[in-house]
Formats: C-alpha cells, structure tokens, sequence
C-alpha cells in the first residue's frame, strides 16, 4: 500500500519547531503511526500494544525515559496513560529543548486526564482525522483554505471564483460512498472494504470499548452505534433513542459522549448568537466517516447510494467533515465550527467563525441550487450583515448566484 503525505505533516513539524511534545490523537486505523514515521523517520519507534515494548516502558517508566529522552515515537499511548505524567518530569528538566517526542493515542478518559493536567503548555495537539479528498489525489490541500487566512470580505470572493475542478480530479461521489479510513480505500477492492469494516467495527465494540468502559453494555451500545448512522446530520432526540433502545436518556448522552470522544462522532453546537429566543439549542451531530456510515447502513454500491432517502443528509455530513478535516490541517488559529436552526425551520448546515470572521454554509447533494434553496442562507447573511455566504454542491463550476452568495463545488473543497 502506498504511503500518502498527510495535510498534518506540515503542522506536526511547526509543533515540534514550538514544543517538546507532540500528541497526534484519532480514531483507530485513520493513519497515525504511519503519519509519525513519515514525520521523523529516524527516530526511535515504541508501541504500546505490542507486549515486548508495553512489558519494557511500564516495568519502570522512569528508566525508560533516562535511556530514552529525545527522538522517540510512542504508539497508543491510551495503553498507559501515566506515561504522560512521567513526561512532564522528562521535558521540564530541559524546558527549553523542543522536538523530543511524538506521543499517538486514541481517545480514553484517564488519557485526556493525564493530557491536561501535566502536559498543558508543553505539547501541540493535531487531531487527524480518516483521509481527505485531496489525500486521494496526492495534492495539496486546497486553496480554499486561505479563504480563511485574512478577514472574510467581498473581496474573498475573487479569490473563491479562482478555484475551479481539475480536470482529474477524484470522483466526490465515489470517494463519499468508500470514506477515508487508509487500509481498505487504497487496497480498492469491495470485498476486502466490506470485510475490513466489518472486522474493524467488530473489534471497536468488542475490544477497544470493553477495555475503556468494562461495565459497559456492549449489545446495546453496538445497536446505539447502528442508530446513529441512520441520524447522522440531525438533532438527536435523546428520549426517542433512549426508547427505542430501552434505555435512559441519561444513557444515551453517556453513549453520544463516549462515541463523540472516541473520534466515532462528532457533536456540532447550535450557533445561539443571534439573540434570536427561536434558536434550536440542542446539538446535531455527524458519522465522521462516511464509509463507515455507509457500511453500517448496508449500502455498498453507487446505486443503492444515490437511491438511499438519507442520501442528501449524508452527503451534507460527509461535507461537513470534510471542511472541518481542511481547517485543522490549515495554519488558521481560534476558528469554531457550528449549524444555526430556528423552530421556524430557518437553518444553516455550517457556520464557521473565528478571527476571519463568519462564514455560513449550505450543503446541497445536487448539482444545481435554484434562488428558493437560498431562503436560509440569505436570511442569515442579511441579518447578520455579513459580506458573503457560501453553498457546495455537486456542480462542477464555481459562479455567484446573488450578489453575496457563492456556489462551490465540493470537489474544491
């Protein structure tokens, strides 16, 4: 399988330029330990699921780290997370040197514990996500993002007319049915992508989860993760899940907490600062990978994706992440990300606000959006005065359709 440069690298190696540390966290199998090597290839590499290297660094971690104090990677760092504490120790006894280690974890409670309480200031956190489209392409990540490098103006919108489709560029749809995790997208073979997800959902219920929340109801939070790929891109009532899986609600919350903080989920926040008293409060939330939806939804071909009802709610997900996957990889600083609903059914797919300003956002899984589909979007950017709003679809051509409106297609992104 070949190795494919990630949109981090650049970020990982502007941490170590800044830090001692840096922590890559992310959803099992999206290319961590892979992106570490390629990172620092010549450093000296420990993982922490492999007994032989576990049974070395917790026999005395203190010890470890005097043989080992510079140029080491360590994997899993979930495995033993009073490793971070240790760590503390190590890098403060030469504050002042940086680009000494690269810890991989996925998520746990006692990780992120020990992450802000004795590594603040002394590490740069990169989450990676699954691969982006531009991943697939081998390319650059898109200009789109120095949209957000300067103030959000009229201006901005030469620079959105700019961009336009290759004329080889990866088929959005297709890359949106298979998802992005490395191992079975780039082996392109149905069967196997079929078999991998199986085998990979089996042991993050069944392996991964057991180990973190041992009283856990496994069943039920396998058919809680099921449920959810038929919500993805909506409000989740936490009472009707809660019913239909016969569990509380106070359950449910547990659920979405542990899949959000598991890189399985991804909680988006109402944008409540219009002074608006109408606004939907209640977060929505997305699938993050959309392969994986699409396995849990029993959907493994084009045909059955374009026919599927959840069809223009899923792709709206897949967009949304994908964007999100762009910001974090791009140098821009203090960004946020939201949707904007009223009980009017007023409602924006996509806020971004940060220093650049803010950028509202529709997702259309068509190839066209006519002036009605705009009626939220504009209502948003008149009343907040903003000079631009943005739809991405499935066009293949970047044009304004109004003075403040600009359509994308989503291959740019």
């Amino acid at each position: 399988m070949a190795l494919i440069d990630r949109n981090q690298n650049g970020k990982i190696n502007r941490f170590l330029q800044n830090f001692p540390a840096v922590l890559i966290l992310g959803v099992r199998q999206c290319g961590k330990s892979t992106l570490a090597k390629m990172a620092r290839p010549n450093w000296k590499y420990f993982d922490l699921e492999n007994s032989k290297d576990f049974d070395y660094i917790s026999s005395d971690i203190d010890f470890f780290f005097r043989e080992n104090s510079n140029q080491i990677i360590i994997d899993e760092a979930q495995e033993l997370p009073a490793l971070l504490k240790n760590l503390r120790g190590i890098i403060d006894s030469n504050r002042e040197q940086n680009n000494r280690f690269i810890i991989t974890g996925s998520s746990s409670p006692e990780l992120m514990t020990h992450i802000s309480d004795s590594l603040a200031g002394r590490v740069g956190i990169v989450e990676l996500g699954t691969l982006k489209m531009n991943e697939f392409q081998e390319k650059p990540l898109p200009r789109f993002y120095r949209l957000f490098e300067n103030d959000i103006d009229t201006e901005s919108i030469s620079l959105l007319k700019s961009l336009h489709e290759s004329e080889d560029t990866v088929d959005t749809i297709d890359l949106f049915l298979k998802g992005g995790y490395p191992e079975p997208v780039l082996k392109n073979d149905p069967d196997y992508l079929d078999d991998w997800m199986e085998n990979y959902f089996q042991t993050y219920v069944n392996r991964d989860i057991r180990k973190l929340f041992p009283r856990l109801d496994a069943l039920k939070y396998r058919r809680f993760i099921n449920t959810l790929s038929e919500l993805s891109g909506t409000i989740i009532n936490k009472a009707q899940v809660g019913r239909s899986l016969d569990v509380s609600e106070v359950t449910v919350r547990d659920y979405l907490a542990i899949a959000h903080n598991t890189f399985f989920w991804r909680m988006i926040p109402s944008y409540e600062k219009t002074g608006i008293k109408s606004v939907t409060k209640m977060p929505k939330g997305i699938l993050r990978d959309s392969g994986l939806l699409h396995y849990l939804s029993s959907i493994d071909s084009r045909t059955k994706l374009l026919r599927s009802p959840n069809f223009g709610q899923n792709f709206e997900s897949f967009v949304i992440e994908e964007i999100i996957k762009g910001m974090q990889a791009s140098p821009v600083h203090g960004w946020d990300y939201y949707y904007y609903r009223t009980k009017n059914r007023v409602e924006v797919d996509l806020i971004l606000e940060g220093r650049f300003g803010t950028l509202p956002i529709e997702i259309k899984a068509g190839s066209s959006t006519s002036v009605k589909d705009l009626g939220s979007l504009g209502y948003f950017v008149e009343r907040r005065n903003l000079p631009l709003g943005l739809v991405i679809n499935n066009d293949r051509e970047v044009k304004m359709l109004n003075e403040k409106i600009i359509q994308i297609p989503a291959s740019c992104i």
